[in-house]
């Protein structure tokens, strides 16, 4: 029988996974497992259907203008990857914040330290916020491009990504979006948003497996391939096909990450995006405020003036995080995420630089039960510790 665990690790990796989406991709495998626009059998055909079909409802819920404004790509750090490498020459000066991932500190760092483009990065407080005023002023005659995360994977505040939108807009500034933490936890419309570009993955909120990521490009964002290849189209040339989605789509995709992604999109709009806030925000709020109840332990959160997802981080007093993290999982079952959440100015933002927090991330398929055995779970260690 097995071990009975409470997953709280969905800002990595989001699971369960509805069934369908199982099923879905070992359908695929079992039963088709052709290559999508590469031939003209029967099974073929049905691979670029299905790949079709999965576009058109991404490009739905996420509101892009287009279909083919979606593209499929590995994961969120793929699809920054492609975006800031894609619209970037040399000279160009970037703008990003504190709060920012990996996957945009490191491609930044990159070309930075290769001499290409300068940038500069404004702070949030503790709780998160940025001041819309302070990124305005870092804002230079050589600025090409506004980086912000939509929700900090650590603390879970939500940025104003509206209005610094509306600010790139009014500067003829290209503004790149990383949803990795928030697409499919809280609603989301490029339509209102109007980034540029924006970057997702199917493994967190959309509820996919891993291995399948998004990008979304405005028509008329001019950006170079990030790779180039196969395609199944204008196969007697040997540049990349110009026209949208192919320009950015060349090798063999993971059609079946893209079936099970396609199953949790279905489910997502079958449950209903404002049933998911609901439920994940109910269960973080509780989760914030039990833990504030704890002698020795200290919660880093947005604040009730914050939209926050449903991501929690702690630090226990007198107790270093990566061993509270693995207390909880041999001693409880609770499976969470310790360290710096590859986001390291995120933590100096907040005071927790270098030895990270624990962290707790949740997800629909939580329940309020196991909420409740965290919070005596971390009430015991902190009476006994």
């Amino acid at each position: 029988m097995e071990e009975k665990i409470i997953y709280f690790d969905n800002a990595a990796t989001s699971w369960p996974k509805p069934e369908h989406v199982y099923k879905a991709a070992e359908n695929y495998l079992r039963n088709g497992g052709a290559n999508p626009g590469r031939s003209g059998h029967t099974r073929s055909i049905h691979a670029d259907r299905l790949v079709f079909e999965t576009r058109e409802r991404a490009a739905s819920f996420l509101g892009a203008g287009q279909p083919e404004e979606i593209i499929f790509t590995l994961n969120a750090t793929d699809s920054l990857n492609m975006a800031i490498k894609g619209v970037l020459v040399p000279g160009d000066h970037v703008i990003c914040t504190s709060l920012e991932h990996n996957s945009v500190l490191r491609p930044l760092g990159s070309l930075s330290r290769n001499g290409l483009i300068t940038t500069t990065m404004i702070s949030c407080d503790s709780s998160g916020y940025l001041d819309t005023e302070d990124l305005e002023r870092a804002i230079r005659p050589d600025t090409k491009l506004i980086v912000c995360t939509h929700a900090s994977n650590i603390i879970g505040t939500v940025l104003p990504v509206e209005e610094i939108s509306s600010l790139a807009w009014k500067k003829g500034i290209l503004f790149l979006l990383d949803a990795a933490q928030t697409a499919g936890s809280i609603p989301l419309n490029l339509q209102e948003i109007k980034p540029h570009l924006a970057a997702f993955t199917g493994h967190k909120g959309l509820l996919g497996p891993p291995g399948v990521g998004l990008l979304y490009v405005r028509k008329g964002v001019n950006i170079k391939p990030w790779r180039e290849g196969g395609t199944g189209s204008r196969s007697e040339e040997d540049r990349q096909p110009e026209m949208m989605p192919d320009y950015l789509e060349a090798g063999t995709m993971n059609t079946p990450g893209l079936a099970g992604l396609n199953e949790g999109l279905k489910f997502i709009e079958k449950t209903g995006i404002s049933l998911i806030t609901e439920h994940e925000s109910y269960l973080a709020r509780k989760l914030r405020q039990g833990l504030k109840e704890i002698g020795r332990v200290k919660v880093f959160n947005a604040g009730t003036e914050h939209q926050s997802v449903a991501v929690v981080s702690f630090v226990m007093e007198g107790m270093d995080s990566g061993e509270l993290g693995y207390i909880l999982e041999q001693a409880y079952g609770i499976l969470c995420r310790t360290g710096l959440h590859c986001a390291p100015h995120a933590h100096r933002s907040i005071g927790t630089f270098p030895q990270g927090t624990v962290r707790f991330s949740l997800g629909y398929f939580n329940q309020e039960e196991e909420v409740e055995q965290a919070l005596e779970a971390v009430k015991e260690l902190a009476s006994r510790f």
